[in-house]
């Protein structure tokens, strides 16, 4: 692509050649000390987690469960919610009258697809090993899955381990009654109330925990933000803090995963439990729910789509509506396990949850594996990498419902797959050591992404000639990383989900020197851009990756911004020592946006997920900046009108550079 300068003809730079990093003027630079590459720590919890597998995998103390699939529990509203309540059992199936800690699940899921799974998993084998509980799939799916599936639905080795599940379908969902609230402050006090519930019970001996994946994992974080009574442990997978910003309009974009996952539930919520519909249908809970049905057939649905066909919805905004569903994070006082992935739908919420836990290392505990949402706890259990997550649950909730001193308080208490690297364990995210850097983008060619729109440098200064570099928006985001974050990572392994080449031909790439030694990118990132467009809108998307020396571009971090969604809350934004902007805060309402005209150079900060990563030698590191990335970021259709998809361009000006600001560990030698 053919460089277009601005002014009609190159300008050499007028400001002298500045550090990797500049601070502001009177802070003294701190000497660099190099770290470990590494720290030291064991992913694998040593023999503490082999013992914590052989409790699992091992003999249990209850032969079998007893499963209530028919509970009924009357909300102060009147609303009733529908539960299945499963408890250790002998020999014969009889429920054991001794009374043990309660772990609640609330989803939205319906426990049709909770007993499907368990059914698959679990069919009893009958004949002399009728005592067996699970059937010849259940192990093989356990060690597939990494014991994600035990998270989410019934975890029969949990309770024969002496533990009560109560899984409770959300109002308005499953065989729920009501109509359905997502995540909002109806929903919250029913999770209060189903607590203080299951503590009444007399199988109960007044220790809960609460736990799930993904939205049950939300809840239990909203539920324990209220410190209810008997609440003890969390055990959230890929929760988030901010369901805007992480997915609901990341940037001031929507996604393409929301309407799609509201279609999926809501679909869901009109499927009958065949196991409990012949009951249902004789006392009548089947035309109460029916009529809740009827009530709110396809919930927010149509407001979502409207709201991304006319603008006109305050859900496309960061709005009031939203307050409310954030859990309280910095309230919760119970011991609190977090998981998540770099490229989960929830992937900026892991780091910032556990940083904003007010809770001891121990106490609270996060393990980010380098994956997407459905394939949670993929390589779990092996010889070099986490227990399982059954494994870590039921460790986790040995240690803080039953008091047991089994170690996995000083598991931990940071956990990562290192992005390029291995299985970590540390005490601290980012790493320690870890200090900022700037790289600038600069018109200078790095010789690596001939196949890219345009092939600029990253540089430790400045671009020595004011210049400016056009792009236009096109449809290369269907075939990559992005698509696979936002399918939740159902297209994993499709062409371009793991090398970027394919998007990268309409990429602005910018790629550094290689790196003379390993080093490691750990925390927060943020792309400082000056840019201008043709029209009165423009959509940027960003990615970092990290380039092999066989050319190989794999994404490690991402980001997004609308031009007029550019405005930074400092008060909320997060900065390094020194005042280097880290992570950007864009209020996402109507009244924050400003303007953008044709022609005028703007200059925005898009903040990227945090991540841990390794640079090993002779890699590079690359930002590819987009005029778009669909479907994972999409925008409301009078934003896009705005965009007329006309050119967006890059601006190269050594008097306002365009620079990553980054947390660094080791020496690049760039």
């Amino acid at each position: 692509m053919t460089l277009r300068p601005i002014d009609g003809a190159a300008q050499r730079a007028t400001v002298p050649w500045q550090p990797r990093y500049v601070p502001r003027p009177g802070t003294p630079v701190r000497p660099f000390t190099p770290e470990p590459t590494l720290p030291l720590g064991d992913p694998t919890g040593g023999s503490d987690a082999r013992a914590w597998r052989e409790q699992v995998d091992g003999r249990l103390a209850f032969p079998r469960v007893h499963i209530d699939r028919n509970v009924d529990l009357k909300m102060s509203d009147g609303v009733v919610l529908r539960a299945t309540v499963v408890r250790p059992a002998d020999r014969a199936g009889r429920a054991t009258d001794i009374p043990f800690p309660a772990v609640i699940n609330v989803n939205p899921y319906n426990r049709a697809v909770v007993d499907a799974i368990d059914v698959a998993t679990h069919t009893p084998i009958v004949g002399p090993a009728v005592t067996r509980t699970a059937g010849p799939l259940s192990r093989g799916v356990v060690d597939l899955t990494g014991g994600l599936l035990d998270g989410f639905g019934i975890n029969r080795r949990l309770v024969r381990s002496g533990y009560v599940q109560v899984i409770v379908d959300v109002r308005g969902t499953g065989s729920s009654h009501g109509i359905w609230q997502i995540l909002g402050s109806r929903e919250q006090d029913d999770s209060l109330e189903v607590l203080a519930w299951a503590r009444r019970q007399e199988w109960c001996d007044g220790a809960l925990g609460m736990g799930g994946w993904s939205y049950s994992a939300i809840n239990a974080l909203q539920a324990a933000g209220h410190n209810p009574p008997g609440l003890k442990a969390v055990f959230a997978i890929e929760g988030t803090e901010d369901i805007v910003r992480d997915i609901y309009i990341t940037g001031g974009l929507p996604s393409a995963f929301i309407p799609l996952w509201l279609g999926a539930v809501n679909a869901l919520k009109w499927a009958p439990n065949p196991r409990t519909l012949l009951r249902d249908t004789l006392n009548g809970n089947t035309l109460r729910w029916l009529l809740s049905r009827i009530a709110s057939p396809a919930t927010e649905l149509a407001s979502v789509l409207a709201g991304v066909l006319t603008g006109q919805d305050p859900r496309i905004y960061d709005d009031p509506y939203f307050d409310v569903r954030d859990p309280s994070v910095e309230t919760i006082t119970a011991p609190t396990f977090l998981f998540g992935g770099w490229h989960d739908l929830f992937a900026r919420s892991t780091p910032r949850l556990y940083r904003r836990l007010n809770l001891p290392a121990g106490q609270k505990q996060m393990l980010v594996t380098d994956g997407y949402h459905f394939d949670m706890g993929e390589g779990f259990g092996g010889p070099q990498s986490p227990p399982r997550i059954d494994v870590l649950e039921r460790a986790w909730y040995d240690r803080w419902l039953k008091g047991a001193d089994n170690g996995v308080d000083r598991y931990g208490p940071v956990t990562l797959m290192q992005q390029g690297g291995q299985w970590t364990s540390g005490a601290q995210f980012p790493r320690p050591g870890a200090r900022t850097e700037r790289l600038y983008l600069t018109a200078t060619p790095s010789e690596t992404a001939a196949h890219a729109r345009f092939d600029g440098g990253l540089d430790i200064a400045p671009a020595r000639r004011r210049a400016r570099v056009d792009t236009r928006p096109d449809l290369r985001g269907m075939v990559s990383k992005d698509m696979t974050q936002v399918t939740a990572g159902l297209t994993k392994g499709m062409s371009g989900s793991e090398d970027a080449a394919a998007q990268e031909r309409g990429a602005l790439s910018f790629t550094s020197a290689p790196v003379g030694e390993p080093v490691q990118l750990s925390g927060a990132l943020n792309l400082h851009l000056a840019a201008t467009c043709s029209a009165h809108e423009a959509i940027w998307t960003v990615t970092v990756n990290d380039v092999a020396p066989d050319g190989t571009s794999r994404v490690l971090t991402n980001g997004a911004l609308m031009a007029s969604n550019r405005a930074v809350d400092p008060a909320r934004s997060d900065y390094d020592e020194h005042g280097e902007l880290l992570t950007a805060f864009h209020p996402l309402s109507e009244a924050a946006k400003l303007p953008v005209d044709p022609g005028e150079t703007v200059e925005l900060d898009i903040d990227l997920v945090p991540t841990d990563a390794l640079l090993d030698e002779g890699h590079r590191l690359r930002v590819d900046v987009y005029a778009g990335s669909y479907p994972r970021f999409l925008a409301t259709v009078p934003d896009l009108i705005r965009t007329r998809l006309g050119r967006q361009s890059v601006v190269l000006d050594p008097a306002a550079p365009s620079y990553l600001s980054m947390r660094l560990v080791g020496n690049p030698r760039w």
